[in-house]
Parts: structure tokens; C-alpha cells; sequence
């Protein structure tokens, strides 16, 4: 979907490791110009991320933090 896609690019250009909160920092601007009709980026966000692990590409690590399993895509 379009937003798995912009949120796996966020991820991408985040080091190994990372926060839910460094997330929101990169896409939550891109989300609001593709979206601006979505009144719940964080929520969209968050749900993007648990699909991306559940498909590997992260892992969750603890509270709000994140892995990433894969260098290039």
C-alpha cells in the first residue's frame, strides 16, 4: 500500500536502530502532504511498522524502539 511504502522509506533512512518517535519525526510531515485527508498519521504510522515486522524487514525491540533487519531493499 501507499503507506507501508512511505513509511518503509522513512525507516530506510533511519539508523539500525531507532524510535517510534524518530519515525514520527520523518513521516508524519510526508504522511500529512500524501494524506491530508487521514486524521490519524501516528495511528497509520504505528500499524505500518508492526506490518513491516510482522514481513521482517524490523523488529521490535522494546518500548517505542525498533530494529532494522535489512540494509537495502
Amino acid at each position: 500500500s501507499g503507506w507501508q511504502l512511505l513509511t518503509l522509506q522513512c525507516v530506510m533512512e533511519l539508523p539500525l536502530e531507532f524510535t517510534l518517535d524518530d519515525v514520527y519525526q520523518i513521516g508524519l510531515p510526508r504522511a500529512k502532504q500524501a494524506y491530508p485527508s487521514n486524521h490519524h498519521p501516528k495511528d497509520k504510522l504505528r500499524q505500518q511498522l508492526q506490518m513491516l515486522r510482522d514481513l521482517g524487514i524490523v523488529r521490535f525491540v522494546d518500548r517505542g524502539r525498533y530494529r532494522r533487519l535489512v540494509e537495502v531493499l
